[in-house]
C-alpha cells in the first residue's frame, strides 16, 4: 500500500497564485499543514510544467508533503513527482498506470456513481470526487453534487476519496462526515493574503473533524 494523506490537498491555480507565485504559495501552505500539493496549469506546456514542478519539488523536499501533477504524464515523470492526477477526458487509467509505473500515486476524477463504481483499485490509488459546489476555478466542471452526492460517490468508490469543488474551512466537518478522507481546495488558500494562516485554519478544522 502506498502511504499518502489526502486530508488537506492544495490544488495550485496559476492565476489565483499570481501575487506570490505557485511555489511560494505551496511552501506557505505546507508550513500551515497542507499534506498534498497538486500542480495544475491548463495553459502551461510540458516544459513549463517541468520547470515549475522541479521548483515545487525542491520547496517541498523534507516536508513530508507530496507533489501531484495534473494531467501531464510526461511532466510528472520528468519531475519525479509523487503522483499523477487525471480526469475522465485526459487518458484512461490503464494507459496512465502503464506510463508512470507501479510506484507512482495515481488519482482519478469521478463525477458520478457510475464512474466511481468503474474505478479499478488495481490501477487507481484515490478518487477526486465532485464538484461538491460550483467553482469559478474550473469553468467546465460538471453539475455540483452537494454533500449527499459526495457521500454516495465516496461509498461507491473502491479507493479513498478526496472531495473537491468550492470547499472551504467551514465545510470540513461535512466533508469528513460524508466519508471522504480529505478536501481539495484552491481559492480557500490560493490568492489569500496569508496562505499559511488560511491553511492553518483548515488544518485546525480537520483535526476537530477527525477527533
Amino acid at each position: 500500500m502506498k502511504a499518502f494523506d489526502l486530508s488537506l490537498y492544495l490544488v495550485l491555480d496559476p492565476d489565483l497564485c499570481a501575487g506570490i507565485g505557485m511555489v511560494e504559495t505551496a511552501r506557505l501552505a505546507v508550513a500551515g499543514g497542507a499534506t498534498m500539493v497538486q500542480l495544475r496549469d491548463k495553459h502551461a506546456g510540458t516544459i513549463r510544467m517541468i520547470e515549475t514542478g522541479r521548483a515545487l519539488k525542491q520547496a517541498l523536499d523534507g516536508t513530508g508533503a507530496l507533489l501531484i501533477v495534473n494531467d501531464d504524464v510526461e511532466a510528472a515523470i520528468a519531475i519525479g513527482a509523487n503522483g499523477l492526477h487525471i480526469g475522465q477526458e485526459d487518458m484512461d487509467a490503464m494507459r496512465a498506470r502503464a506510463m508512470v509505473g507501479p510506484e507512482m500515486i495515481l488519482g482519478l476524477s469521478v463525477e458520478s456513481e457510475t464512474l466511481a463504481n468503474a474505478v479499478d483499485p488495481g490501477l487507481v490509488d484515490y478518487t477526486g470526487v465532485g464538484p461538491v459546489f460550483a467553482t469559478p476555478t474550473k469553468a467546465d466542471h460538471k453539475q455540483p453534487i452537494g454533500f449527499d452526492g459526495l457521500a454516495r460517490l465516496v461509498k461507491a468508490s473502491p479507493v479513498p476519496s478526496v472531495a473537491i469543488g468550492g470547499l472551504k474551512a467551514d465545510h470540513v466537518a461535512q466533508v469528513f462526515a460524508a466519508g471522504a478522507k480529505g478536501l481539495a481546495v484552491v481559492s480557500a488558500i490560493c490568492g489569500t493574503p496569508d496562505p499559511e494562516a488560511a491553511t492553518r485554519r483548515i488544518a485546525a478544522e480537520i483535526r476537530k473533524a477527525r477527533a
